[in-house]
């Protein structure tokens, strides 16, 4: 014991505690608003439903999956991004082909399922693009602006994109957009070239609209400005923007929210977890919730700032970036600003294995941040070796 106290005592006082405080809180928030979302459903003397008991054990295999990731050096991670990128690639090819829609989103062939469990592989993925990109970023820094690293990095992006964007999950391929412009900022890439890039989109955006997207995909899009003649479209919506504005200030209550407890929100432990949020915790809880999630994204940042290679800080931003591209889309959808693209807000919506890649990626900032701060030279002495300059 004398020998392993020592190690545990200096592990733990290399982990960032702040950032592991703040993932903490909001993992057992999101639980406990999991648990109030699903209470409605629960059977006679049944005490928690199976969502919530998936997002305890996501959350605290999460944690330890963390930590255990922080122990492993970032580099050794790092180097192995052309074997993570083929297996991305591999894993998103297996997806198309054998891949399922849950009842849930009939549009989006992104799970696949391993008896009563699905696993939604564009998760996993936006962790290894962030390796893969942030590596491709530091072989090209200096040459970043040239038109052939630029056509480079533009393939790199293109390929798991277009993957997830075949699978038809629309949500998940803006992401991995959102991620991608982040890190591009981050990493220098002039001005201009985001100008341009959003011409082309502007441009092509009627040829999305019209070969991307199929009618059920474009009905989201109209019910946002014509919610009356799209009712089944805008109902989520519609009902969710009611459960929100019943909430105040301060909410109706933990376990008290009308619509979130007569399962009036379809999705409202997923999806839509905000909008529980909001009715049960108020405006004041949304601010928790939304600040929580604030300090979690400028932690990260942080650390990648105080990084020492250029690979690891880019890491970081992605991660960072990722984790906010969710946030705003989530809350956009909730607050009807945005179509229903089937996007999680991260640490609080249920489901086990986005919870747990979320965590690998969060365990990969928890590597940087360890393997990145001055260490204490450890004091040793050497006796009985001899040396000619010696006088005995």
């Amino acid at each position: 014991m004398r020998k392993i106290f020592p190690i545990v005592k200096r592990f733990f006082s290399e982990t960032n505690k702040i950032l592991l405080l703040l993932i903490t809180a909001a993992s057992v928030f999101g639980i406990m608003m999991v648990h109030s979302a699903t209470r409605f459903q629960l059977a006679d003397g049944q005490f928690i439903h199976r969502d919530a008991t998936v997002m305890i054990i996501a959350a605290v295999a999460g944690i330890v999956l963390t930590l255990i990731i922080s122990a492993i050096d970032y580099e050794l991670i790092m180097k192995l991004w052309p074997i993570i990128g083929v297996f991305c690639v591999l894993l998103m090819g297996f997806t198309l082909i054998f891949g399922v829609a849950p009842e849930a989103r009939p549009d989006a062939k992104s799970w696949l399922q391993f008896g009563s469990v699905y696993f939604q592989s564009s998760e996993l993925v936006k962790i290894g693009y962030v390796i893969t990109f942030s590596m491709h970023l530091e072989l090209c820094r200096d040459t970043i602006n040239k038109p052939l690293s630029i056509i480079l990095l533009g393939i790199h992006a293109i390929i798991p994109i277009g993957l997830v964007v075949l699978t038809g999950d629309m949500g998940s391929a803006l992401v991995f957009v959102f991620m991608t412009v982040a890190m591009l900022f981050f990493a220098g890439l002039h001005y201009g070239f985001f100008a341009c890039g959003g011409l082309l989109a502007v441009a092509a955006s009627p040829l999305i609209w019209l070969f991307i997207f199929d009618n059920y995909q474009r009905n989201r899009f109209l019910a946002l400005f014509r919610p009356e003649d799209f009712a089944d479209e805008s109902y989520q919506q519609r009902m969710g923007l009611n459960a929100l504005g019943s909430g105040g200030f301060f909410g109706q209550g933990y376990l008290k929210g009308t619509y979130t407890q007569a399962g009036l929100v379809p999705e409202s432990e997923n999806d839509f977890i905000f909008t529980a949020i909001g009715e049960e915790t108020g405006f004041f809880g949304c601010l928790v919730a939304l600040g929580l999630l604030f300090a979690i994204v400028v932690m990260m940042i942080k650390v990648g700032k105080s990084a020492k290679d250029f690979s690891s800080q880019l890491a970081c931003y992605g991660i960072a970036s990722m984790i906010a591209a969710q946030v705003v889309i989530n809350i956009g959808m909730c607050l009807m600003l945005l179509p229903v693209i089937g996007i999680t807000l991260p640490f609080y919506s249920a489901g086990g294995t986005s919870t747990l890649c979320l965590y690998v990626g969060v365990g990969l900032v928890f590597s940087i941040y360890r393997f990145n701060r001055s260490r204490e030279a450890v004091n040793f002495r050497l006796s009985g070796i001899a040396s000619p300059f010696s006088e005995y």
